[in-house]
């Protein structure tokens, strides 16, 4: 078994069997990380690499990467929702990955405060950030924190979990180990499959990234960008995630979308092809080998025509879900 401390791309085999990179072009790795997909991929010959990353952290392993190849690997410290402000005109993009997931590395990290193992500040900013998680708990109003714990989390005991942080921030400041505390005694029925907090750690984590609205824009702007014949991949590792990438991607490969430079008859086409309804799963092996990917889930889609701009409803069937990312504005008005 590998040491866990190393970087284990997910699915890496999979991935690479369904871009395929051995035919060459350029490829955007919209969550760059530590370089598991990007060292991989330019493994080939003619094969370009834009690593993209909102952590700054991955600076390091980017220069290395760069140093080392030169000419084929370009790294931009930006979120992937903008990634269609990149100067791709040039560019064959074949494929455009996304691994939502986070690292060891990012985990284990008490400045982040993405885990409850972890003795630090409650903070969970991956990078370009406004507000931290530290921020949500002690500003946000009962009713906006069960809301986000209830949709972003799937907590069924967001109402009361909500209750108790209010009601215990008026003595004191949340902070990790204190709302650690306050979810595990609000918890009516234990799991011991799962830490107590996992979900509501996964809600703020969401919340302060603005993961929904960044992953919605993302693949739009992946649709976009990427060629015809060329791929989008996405890894996701919780239902909220597949859910948002199961539905664009069926919604573009079954006569939803309409093309904008067609004729006004608003004749629709299908923009993508889906090869598989389902998803690809790790292997047992990896599994065994890498326990963290157990719940990943990579899909895909391939583009059947070289249109740019093209319409979907996927911001109107989310909508819901951005809303409640919006409660960061009255966040902003309370803290400044």
């Amino acid at each position: 078994m590998p040491d866990m401390r190393d970087h284990y791309p997910v699915l890496l085999n999979e991935l690479i069997s369904i871009l395929p990179p051995r035919y060459g072009g350029t490829f955007i790795d919209c969550t760059f990380g530590q370089g598991g997909y990007t060292k991989k991929i330019l493994s080939f010959p003619d094969t370009k690499v834009i690593g993209l990353d909102r952590d700054i952290e991955s600076l390091k392993i980017a220069r290395d990467i760069e140093d080392k190849f030169k000419n084929r690997f370009l790294f931009k410290n930006i979120k992937f929702s903008q990634l269609n402000n990149l100067k791709l005109k040039n560019e064959n993009i074949k494929g455009v990955i996304f691994d939502l997931g986070y690292s060891y590395t990012q985990i284990k990290d008490p400045k982040k405060g993405l885990s409850f193992n972890t003795v630090g500040e409650l903070n969970m900013k991956m990078g370009i950030n406004n507000f931290s998680a530290k921020e949500v708990v002690n500003l946000l109003d009962e009713k906006e924190l069960e809301k986000i714990f209830k949709y972003f989390g799937e907590e069924k005991e967001s109402k009361r979990i909500a209750h108790n942080i209010v009601e215990d921030r008026k003595n004191q400041e949340i902070t990790t180990e204190e709302l650690v505390r306050i979810i595990d005694s609000s918890k009516r029925k234990k799991n011991y499959k799962t830490h107590s907090a996992t979900k509501i750690f996964q809600s703020l984590r969401i919340f302060v990234n603005e993961e929904i609205s960044e992953l919605i824009y993302g693949l739009i702007n992946a649709a976009k960008v990427v060629k015809k014949d060329g791929v989008i991949a996405v890894v996701t590792f919780n239902s909220l995630e597949d859910k948002i990438v199961k539905y664009f991607f069926k919604s573009l490969s079954e006569n939803k979308s309409i093309s904008r430079y067609l004729p006004k008859n608003d004749e629709k086409i299908n923009l993508f092809r889906l090869i598989d309804k389902k998803p690809i799963m790790p292997s047992e092996k990896e599994i065994n080998e890498n326990p963290p990917s157990r719940s990943a889930k990579l899909r895909y889609v391939i583009k059947k025509e070289n249109i740019y701009d093209f319409e979907t409803d996927i911001l109107e069937k989310f909508k819901s879900l951005i809303e409640i990312e919006n409660f960061s504005k009255k966040l902003w008005k309370k803290y400044l």
